[in-house]
């Protein structure tokens, strides 16, 4: 396997400030911190093991950090799940700027739950806990106001998988690159779709975020 290049951490954190400004976002120097903090972590940990696709440096910071806060403003809480969080993404970065609400970030897979665990423990997010399982076996009886995901699964299998953990009046936050899924196949009864399109810094491909909420 060809060896990652160095990161750069004055080149992402200008990389960040700039994105963070062209999405309108407004967070503090902890949460910035907090947010290259995890970045380096996951640069280390992909030299070891195949957390993420995405293995060039100049290209974490719009892939993982701004596409994930990208959705910020349809995020919702008091309790949020990211379902198939994979290496904590968007969980991570929406939790770190998000400090009030409480995040569970889902994956069966017990090799990104472990980097996700030490990154939680490594980074002080208290708002967060990290769940090995597969979703259909979760119990919260609580539910959530907010479930995202950002490789999880198609939309529908999304909304079947979990709508045990769906709290009422909350809504289902899928991103996307494409829109095929809505066109193909019409949402469950009593559930409406808002596609709003997603412009991140440094991606020039298609995004979405499918917002999926109740029917008024």
């Amino acid at each position: 396997m060809k060896p990652l290049p160095d990161a750069d951490p004055a080149r992402w954190g200008r990389q960040l400030d700039q994105g963070l400004q062209a999405l309108e976002l407004d967070l503090d120097t902890s949460s910035r911190q907090r947010l290259l903090a995890y970045l380096a972590l996951l640069h280390k940990w992909n030299r070891a093991y195949n957390l993420t696709a995405v293995r060039d440096p100049d290209e974490m910071v719009s892939r993982h950090l701004l596409d994930s806060l990208s959705i910020l403003p349809w995020v919702r809480g008091p309790r949020v799940l990211d379902v198939g969080t994979g290496a904590g993404l968007p969980g991570i970065p929406l939790a770190i700027a998000c400090p009030d609400s409480d995040f569970v970030l889902l994956d069966s897979n017990g090799k990104k739950t472990r980097f996700v665990q030490h990154a939680v423990i490594d980074l002080g997010l208290d708002n967060v806990a990290v769940v090995q399982e597969r979703v259909e076996r979760l119990v919260d009886p609580d539910g959530f106001h907010t479930i995202t995901s950002r490789a999880f699964a198609d939309l529908h299998q999304m909304l079947r998988l979990t709508q045990h953990l769906h709290a009422p009046g909350g809504c289902w936050a899928a991103m996307k690159a494409g829109l095929e899924e809505l066109q193909r196949e019409p949402l469950p009864p009593g559930l409406a779709a808002e596609v709003i399109p997603l412009r991140v810094p440094g991606i020039t491909g298609r995004r979405h975020l499918v917002r999926v909420c109740e029917a008024s």
